[in-house]
């Protein structure tokens, strides 16, 4: 067999420094890739997300270039970073205006980077679907295979939500996304929901590939005071006694009340994580002195979420943590809270979740039954409908009276990460589908795409544009979940957003 080493040409919106969301995972890709010998050019913006706000020492007006070697002098990596609008408010259109302005800056350094890198693999993520066509047309300028990685289904979930609303505007982006989708020689995404929407958008069934989000559970995981893990009797009411006092001394770090239960929501506040849900249950809450609300970020929804929160002493607001604290913060809670919009639960699949389950603490989410975020909850936390703001608190309130509930559910839900979500079995799995697409160290250039059996899949807000070719299919997820994300070992870390210091500090 062949040990030739890939060239793989990256076209993506967000990418490293960003420590969140697609940003971070585009990054922790490419390092991987090139850590096993793999040379990998990155075609993407000044860092920006989630303050929406190009960070100090990037440029957003011009192009700039930077060649660095893989930790282990093994591979390569070159960005190239394009010209970039970002607005101060973020509204439908100062959105798209946004997304095209890297779709046209990107155009020139891609055609460019293509010619003379030769790559074998040129990879494109969506966000952003407006790269598609400059992605497809590079491959094929090349003789490279194409590859479309879905991490948000960004135009169902803009209509969905309200973001864009004019029907024959959906209609024809829409039709025009799935023509690009099925040209493609690999389409990948990350949660088995969202493979089969991308079947129901008429991508071949050979050609979709499974790649999900990951986790490092040993940088997420449950934080304990040194002190006899097995003792019973007056030992183990020491033990108790000696935990309580490390939180409190964890929550002291982050200004945070010692001594309540504390619900937090760590991640980007924009439009699509339905966050009002939060401010509502703790309006509802607010007869109770034990419990405590704590939304830690920074998006595009904040300044109208702060105004919302007026007047309610049991709710506290933290800005962006460094990586370095992130561990600690998710510990100092008792409660992770995932609120969503009706309508996004399959659409998007938040990649906050993985980090939420491998620091061992139980999850209260939104989502409707049979989506994948409810599935992955389901036996790890409590499952509400999207926007039910009175079951929310009803769910947040019952885990604050219940400890045993909350350890029973938070022990399963860091057992789940540790056997699913493992960031170096994902990857290396990854990386043999690269290679499997480009039939380099393998025996046959042939991929048999997903198996999917016989059943039934409920997919939220999902259009078919080829019903003609599945009207005859139907998905069972729970097999494919199952199927798609067994035996994946331990893993990496994994966290859309990260969150800086309450006491002042620069975000990295």
């Amino acid at each position: 067999m062949s040990s030739k080493k890939m060239k793989i040409l990256l076209h993506g919106l967000n990418y490293s420094p960003e420590e969140i969301g697609i940003g971070k995972y585009s990054g922790e890709m490419v390092q991987e890739l090139s850590e096993v010998g793999h040379h990998v050019v990155v075609v993407t913006t000044p860092p920006y997300y989630p303050q929406w706000k190009i960070l100090d020492g990037y440029q957003g007006r011009i192009y700039s270039r930077q060649v660095t070697q893989s930790k282990n002098g093994r591979g390569r990596i070159e960005v190239i970073r394009c010209p970039l609008w970002v607005p101060r408010s973020v509204t439908g259109l100062k959105r798209v205006i946004h997304l095209a302005s890297f779709g046209l800056s990107s155009i020139p350094p891609m055609f460019w980077s293509a010619i003379r890198f030769r790559p074998d693999v040129v990879m494109v993520v969506e966000p952003a679907a407006i790269c598609m066509p400059t992605t497809w047309i590079a491959a094929r300028l090349t003789r490279a295979k194409a590859w479309l990685h879905v991490q948000d289904f960004e135009v169902d979930a803009a209509f969905e939500l309200g973001i864009l609303k004019q029907p024959l505007l959906k209609r024809i982006v829409l039709a025009a996304e799935a023509f690009l989708m099925r040209r493609f020689d690999r389409v990948s995404s990350i949660s088995p929901n969202m493979l089969v929407k991308l079947i129901q958008k008429g991508v071949a069934q050979q050609r979709v590939v499974a790649f999900p989000n990951w986790v490092d559970c040993d940088v997420m995981k449950p934080l304990e005071p040194a002190v006899d893990q097995h003792a019973v009797g007056p030992l183990s009411e020491n033990r108790a006694a000696a935990k309580r006092h490390f939180v409190d001394s964890i929550r002291a770090k982050f200004g945070l009340p010692p001594g309540k239960c504390i619900a937090l929501y760590a991640g980007n506040l924009g439009a699509k994580q339905g966050l009002e849900t939060i401010l509502d249950a703790a309006r509802q809450s607010g007869g109770r002195s034990d419990l405590h609300f704590v939304i830690c970020g920074r998006g595009a929804a904040y300044n109208d979420l702060l105004a919302m929160s007026h007047g309610l002493d049991n709710v506290q607001f933290l800005p962006l943590q460094p990586m370095e604290r992130f561990n600690e913060l998710m510990n100092a809670a008792d409660i992770h809270l995932l609120p969503q919009k009706a309508g996004a639960a399959d659409l998007v699949m938040p990649s906050k979740l993985t980090g939420m389950l491998a620091t061992g603490r139980p999850v209260v989410a939104c989502a409707s039954p049979g989506t994948q975020i409810a599935d992955v909850v389901d036996g790890h936390g409590l499952v509400v409908p999207p926007a039910d703001s009175v079951a929310f608190c009803e769910a947040v309130e019952r885990l604050a009276v219940d400890r045993d509930l909350r350890e029973s559910l938070g022990t399963a839900a860091r057992a789940y990460a540790v056997k699913n979500l493992g960031r170096k079995s994902i990857l290396t799995k990854f990386i043999g589908d690269l290679k499997t697409a480009c039939s380099i160290d393998t025996q046959s250039g042939s991929h048999a795409g997903v198996e999917l059996p016989s059943g039934s899949v409920r997919v939220d807000a999902a259009e078919s544009i080829s019903d003609r070719a599945y009207s005859d299919r139907a998905f069972s997820d729970r097999a494919f979940s199952d199927r798609a994300f067994s035996d994946r070992g331990d893993g990496e870390r994994s966290r859309e957003d990260v969150c800086e210091s309450a006491a002042p500090t620069a975000s990295p």
